[in-house]
């Protein structure tokens, strides 16, 4: 593992943890939230919005990045950091969302969630998030085997197998700081036994991004769906491997049942390793996650309601009653008359807003006031 990249933990308080994410692109203070750069780019923001509303680093989709424009003319173009002009470090995921939502996802028509887990948006299940879907289908796109997943492009319908191998491939040649083994996220409604099944399948891939990744800092991922003894099997699989990361993916269920699976798995995580909640990020989520030890988030969530008008923490831009309001109405009028540079101002302050947030949670825990600063936004 190269030297460059580090995880120190400089502070706690109780299980809230301040720590410090290293490569060779920048630090960045944990816990952290990276916007989701789906698909190399946070949307209606370029590099410099990011840099000026304080973000330290993103997450890009890997499925997404592989079927257009493809790692391969990404690579050739100097890798995502240049390709998109961000300097800073970059995490790709690893496609394993993917495999669920074009697989059970439809299937079930469910997300991780038996609802959207933020509880702040509906709407259809999109494979990877922060777009809409080419092809309006109810209708498996994924097969899940041994060897590996094969879906269909919700682009163009073409096959494609993304084994565990292809997945670490297609992220090195993205030329990200940051890689995430391939995994099967399972569905909220899969039972005991599936949900067994799938998990010791994704340790296997996981042992086979392993072995691709040539040393490149990985984030394995715990799976085991809502089962206690298949979540603490996983916690311990991943944290006594020889992971850089600790991820934590797989079927929530519910915003209880996913503080209960924090708590099964926490004392079996490595101290030493950083904690990524993958694709988690309502504010109540995040508090809670903090709070069992968790250092990484990332989501959607924040840019998509900045494009319908909803301002974080609870405001919905577009009422009526923000019209004449000092403060609001340049930003009302402008999604009133779909002006497109209401995307971006709204993007802007959610994004901004989720940095501070997150700067008021590490200066808590650095001053042993997490508790209180928890108080005060979780009710």
């Amino acid at each position: 593992m190269m030297k460059s990249f580090k995880f120190e933990v400089v502070a706690q308080d109780k299980k809230a943890r301040v720590g410090k994410l290293m490569s060779p692109h920048g630090a960045v203070e944990t816990p952290a939230f990276l916007p989701v750069a789906t698909q190399a780019s946070v949307k209606a923001l370029d590099t410099r919005d990011l840099h000026e509303a304080g973000v330290g680093m993103i997450l890009s989709n890997t499925y997404h990045l592989y079927l257009r424009p493809g790692a391969d003319t990404i690579a050739k173009l100097g890798g995502l950091h240049k390709f998109m002009g961000w300097d800073g470090p970059i995490l790709t995921d690893s496609g394993g969302f993917q495999v669920f939502s074009l697989g059970f996802g439809i299937e079930h028509e469910v997300g991780k969630m038996t609802k959207l887990f933020s509880g702040e948006i509906s709407g259809g299940l999109n494979p990877g998030g922060d777009q809409g879907s080419t092809l309006a289908v109810r209708t498996k796109l994924c097969k899940v085997e041994e060897e590996g997943p094969t879906f269909q492009s919700h682009l163009d319908g073409s096959v494609h197998f993304f084994p565990p191998e292809k997945s670490v491939a297609t992220q090195i040649k993205l030329g990200a700081d940051f890689i995430v083994a391939l995994d099967e996220c399972t569905s909220p409604l899969h039972d005991y036994d599936y949900t067994k099944v799938s998990m010791e399948r994704s340790h296997r891939w996981e042992m086979r991004s392993l072995l691709a990744a040539r040393d490149k800092n990985m984030f394995g991922v715990i799976q085991g769906g809502p089962f206690k003894d298949l979540r603490v099997a996983s916690a311990k699989f991943v944290s006594e491997g020889d992971f850089f990361g600790v991820g934590i993916g797989g079927a929530l269920v519910n915003k209880k049942i996913m503080r209960e699976i924090l708590d099964w798995i926490g004392p079996h995580l490595d101290p030493a390793k950083p904690r990524h909640l993958l694709g988690i990020g309502a504010i109540d989520d995040i508090f809670e996650a903090v709070e069992r030890g968790v250092d990484i988030f990332d989501c959607v969530t924040p840019t998509r309601l900045a494009r319908a008008g909803l301002l974080l923490p609870n405001i919905d831009v577009t009422k009526a009653v923000y019209k004449d309001d000092p403060k609001f109405a340049y930003l009302h009028h402008l999604f009133r008359a779909r002006e497109l540079l209401a995307y971006r101002l709204a993007t802007i302050h959610n994004v901004k807003f989720m940095m501070n947030l997150m700067a008021d949670i590490r200066q808590s825990i650095m001053e042993k006031r997490f508790a209180k600063l928890k108080q005060k936004w979780v009710k």
